[in-house]
């Protein structure tokens, strides 16, 4: 995948400019949580034999994995490759041909770039020198991370603060001091960075496809072209000939519009000149100036007109030092003459035809005259006169076209003369050229010695810039072994830790193993309980150790007692109960169930193609499309899920967002706090019963229990409608999880105000018991034997179903299940609810199936969730098995239920008025009692 691009070719030849038509990626380079991206165009050297050469491509440093990939352009999809900079090492020479060539040595393969100059080089360097540093130090400080090539994307939620893969060892201040004194390059403006694609980019005239990479190549042009179908960008093609260059430049659209003039014009030309014009081409042709062009000698010594205004000709130049030759003067004469002649011929010529044309006029004279009858004799007269002019024309006709004749075979004369002259004059020039070499030479000698100091000087400042060139590499390279030296011994280091670790395992198997075998021979042969062995000492300290957890309190022996079950999972859900040693004994048993299906092909398999689709938008932002549908389909990894969650959000809330000031979320809790909020008192009793087994909530003064009150306080002041509705707590709690404060505020916006109908938090929760009623309706469709099993047993499976939907799955199934559920709710919405309500019951449908008894399905009911672990095969069961799952029924049926239960609230509503009248009627006829009645009764 990294090696080197067997395609990418470039000839020796300048660069040329193309124009960068868009870019995909944001234009914010830096952002208040996120470091500037670094990018940029850069040229690589790639290819084999004569097509080797160097090639501009547009370079992305992507963080999580320390890959620096490269692409075509800044608007493709795909890389074409990448390189690792985690074990690479930099180097460039002072004196290299190309300035600003660099190269990347990394363990497979070497990596020759060239920036545009040497400073956008020197940034690249200390940049990728820097992030090769924070990589391999965060890499090295994470318990975990050890044996991971990849390092995740930074979690931005509470789950942030239990992540320890980004807490940096700390350098020696001699190191940090030593690696300070390579002065940190400005970033160029306009070079390096997201604004560099808006910028023209200098690429080499090369064959630009990869034949390695082809499938890639196509990809890229495909969506290259359908994203710019509207671009004006001028493409250029390149000829080479022998001697020059030419660009050939496709026509604009206004060009289009004179090709038919042009062509017109060019065909006039041809037939009135019978001159061959070359090419009948309709693209622009335009010389390139890059290269210089040797003067032919017949353009030296061709007519002043066909050469530019700025260059004399050889024969000017020579009359202006006095050097004019007989032979020059001649030609003049003779090219003198000439002109007279073809001056005197085309006065005859003009003479010619107006005799023609008065000719044709005394001949229609003529035969007027002849028409009318009894003619005066003087018109015979005229008409004799008229005849002799006539004939004497015809004469002095016959006689210009002799002299016509004659002066055409002096002219033919006179430019064979003309020929021979030049033949002559060019041996002369370069007669004359050769001597002037030859002056020139022996000048140049005795100025030498004048121009000696000046020499000197130049070679002393070109001896400075060497200096301070070597000065940089030097400090340069003295950083790069620092760094080089530093990360060594980190890796020393970790690999003694990891072998001590493995010996510290390996004894520790042996030990259990033993444990284990002395727990067979007791269980073969039971003691009597009133005994007291060593045997069954061993078994309770095996159960002692079974019992136990990772927590921070026993700090020692990390490494050679390492524990597979902590006290807390990663989302801070707490795994282990306090009291009941059997409770214990089934949550770890259920925790390491958990933990070995994350280490499952399948699991490792969905975080490939995580890293492989993120990789793919390097330079794009998420869209909506199957490939990412089915991906959040089958969960988004703990790593990415800030990430992913964020983006969901930020889609399904654009509208509002864009039509509310920045700091909205502010504003509105800055509100709610000054102001009297009547939800704030019943916020304030459901902050600490809201997720009491996680750790992020579990006290007072946990740091989420201030974002959640923020949260619920800036809602309630944003719907006042709706205020505070227990369950929205405990959707914001979630959201905290893996957001910030105010995108999880904008979460619980998309939630109630988007996903979910009108009246489904209100006081009346309608929308709740509208859906409850659709579940039902598709229970019947899709599980009708479970169905039919609750109806002949009068279970009203909607007391449990009814929180599912109303807080999404919270508390009601393991944690891991959890946030897959939330990862397809956040991206499809509310159908993924009545998706997995049925899914769940789908899985353990068998089970409730053999239970006859009302009380034990519900008793079952109550717990059923949290005995599901495989969540792969619940989300086959969610997204497969229950498959046609069209949103228009669910709303068709949405629409029908909500009619019903409005009937049925208008009915309860009238009931309830009818009895408050008739309880106030009987007690104003009770009237009053007197103490006597009172004792009496």
């Amino acid at each position: 995948m990294h090696g080197g691009d067997g395609s990418e070719v470039s000839s020796a030849r300048n660069s040329r400019v193309t124009t960068v038509r868009s870019l995909d990626v944001t234009d914010n380079e830096s952002t208040k949580d996120q470091p500037p991206k670094l990018c940029g165009f850069l040229n690589k050297l790639a290819g084999k034999g004569p097509l080797r050469g160097f090639k501009t491509r547009w370079f992305v440093y992507d963080p999580r994995k320390c890959y620096l990939y490269y692409f075509k352009t800044p608007q493709d999809s795909l890389p074409l490759g990448h390189i690792e900079i985690a074990d690479a090492c930099f180097s460039y020479e002072v004196d290299a041909g190309d300035e600003g060539q660099f190269e990347i040595h990394t363990s497979g393969n070497d990596f020759i770039l060239k920036a545009p100059n040497r400073q956008v080089m020197r940034y690249w360097l200390q940049q990728l020198q820097q992030k090769r540093w924070e990589f391999c130090n965060a890499r090295g400080a994470a318990r975990d991370s050890w044996n991971s090539p990849t390092l995740p994307d930074l979690p931005t939620g509470l789950v942030a603060k239990d992540t320890d893969a980004f807490s940096y060892e700390k350098p020696s201040d001699s190191t940090e001091s030593v690696r300070n004194e390579f002065a940190m390059e400005i970033a160029p403006e306009g070079l390096v960075g997201v604004s560099a694609a808006r910028n023209p980019a200098a690429q080499p005239s090369t064959i630009n496809f990869s034949l390695k990479q082809w499938g890639t190549e196509l990809r890229n042009s495909v969506s290259h072209l359908r994203a710019g179908r509207g671009s004006s960008e001028n493409r250029r093609s390149v000829f080479y000939t022998s001697s020059e260059e030419w660009e050939m430049i496709d026509p604009t659209s206004k060009d289009f519009q004179d090709l038919a003039t042009q062509e017109y014009t060019r065909k006039s030309q041809l037939e009135a000149n019978r001159v061959p014009l070359g090419s009948a081409f309709t693209f622009d042709f335009s010389r390139n100036s890059s290269r210089p062009k040797r003067p032919f000698l017949r353009d030296m010594i061709g007519p002043s007109k066909n050469r530019s205004s700025n260059e004399a000709s050889p024969v000017e130049w020579s009359v202006s030092n006095g050097n004019k030759s007989e032979s020059q003067l001649k030609i003049q004469s003779l090219q003198e003459e000439l002109t007279r002649l073809k001056e005197e011929h085309t006065s005859q010529k003009e003479l010619v035809r107006l005799l023609q044309q008065t000719l044709r006029g005394s001949q229609y004279d003529k035969r007027s005259s002849s028409i009318q009858p009894g003619g005066a004799p003087d018109g015979m007269e005229v008409v004799r006169e008229k005849d002799q002019q006539i004939q004497a024309l015809s004469a002095h006709i016959e006689k210009l076209g002799l002299e016509k004749e004659s002066l055409h075979q002096e002219v033919k004369s006179l430019k064979n003369k003309v020929g021979e002259l030049n033949e002559q004059l060019g041996m002369l020039m370069e007669t004359i050229q050769a001597k002037d070499e030859v002056i020139i030479k022996n000048s140049s000698s005795h100025t030498e010695e004048a121009s000696t100091p000046s020499k000197d000087l130049q070679e002393l400042d070109r001896l400075k810039d060497s200096l301070q060139g070597y000065t940089t590499q030097n400090k340069f390279l003295n950083k790069e072994i620092l760094e080089l030296t530093v990360l060594r011994r980190n890796a020393v280091a970790r690999e003694k830790a990891l072998e001590a670790k493995c010996t510290g395992l390996e004894a520790k198997l042996c030990q259990i193993e033993s444990k284990y075998l002395v727990l067979l021979q007791e269980v073969k042969n039971p003691v009597c309980s009133g005994e007291q062995g060593p045997a069954r000492e061993v078994i309770s300290r095996l159960l002692e150790d079974a019992l136990e957890v990772e927590t921070p309190e026993h700090p020692e022996h990390t490494v050679l007692k390492p524990h597979a079950v902590s006290e807390f999972d990663v989302f801070g859900f707490k795994t282990m109960p306090e009291d009941d040693e059997e409770e214990q004994l089934v949550a770890k048993v259920r925790a390491l169930d958990l933990k070995s299906l994350s280490f499952t092909d399948q699991e490792v398999s969905v975080g490939v193609k995580w890293e492989n689709y993120l990789a793919s938008t390097m330079n794009r932002e998420m869209v909506r499309t199957p490939e990412l549908k089915g991906l959040i389909r089958s969960g988004i990894p703990h790593e990415h899920r800030s990430k992913v969650w964020k983006w969901c959000v930020c889609f399904h809330v654009k509208k509002f967002r864009d039509s509310v000031p920045p700091d909205y979320f502010n504003q509105l809790l800055q509100e709610a706090l000054e102001k009297q909020n009547p939800a704030s008192k019943q916020i304030e009793l459901d902050l600490l019963r809201t997720l009491p087994n996680n750790k992020h909530y579990a006290s007072p003064t946990s740091e989420g229990i201030q974002k959640l009150r923020n949260i619920l306080l800036a809602f309630s002041w944003r719907n006042p409608d709706i205020g505070y509705c227990q369950g929205l707590n405990r959707l914001a709690a979630v959201a905290l999880l893996y957001l910030d404060q105010e995108d999880a505020f904008w979460c619980l916006v998309a939630i109630v105000e988007v996903f979910m109908p009108r009246d489904y938090y209100t006081k009346t929760l309608l929308g709740s018991q509208v859906d409850q009623r659709v579940f039902k309706d598709l229970m019947s469709e899709k599980l009708p034997r479970l169905h039919v099993h609750f109806e002949q047993y009068k279970v009203d499976f909607s007391l449990i179903t009814f929180n599912w939907f109303l807080v999404v799955f919270v508390d009601s199934v393991v944690s891991d299940i959890l946030f897959k559920i939330w990862d397809s709710f956040l991206y499809e919405g509310p159908k993924i609810i009545f998706r997995f309500a049925l899914a769940l019951f789908k899985y353990k449908e068998e089970e409730m199936l053999k239970l006859q008894d009302s009380m034990a399905i519900f008793k079952y009911l109550r717990y059923f969730t949290h005995t599901i672990l495989d969540a792969r095969k619940l989300m086959s069961i969610a997204f497969g098995g229950m498959n046609p799952f069209p949103l228009r029924q669910i709303q068709n049926r949405r629409t029908f239920h909500l009619e019903k239960v409005r009937l049925e609230l208008t009915e309860l509503e009238a009931i309830r008025q009818n009895f408050l009248r008739q309880r106030d009627t009987s007690l104003e006829g009770r009237g009053l009692i007197s103490d006597d009645e009172e004792d009496n009764d």
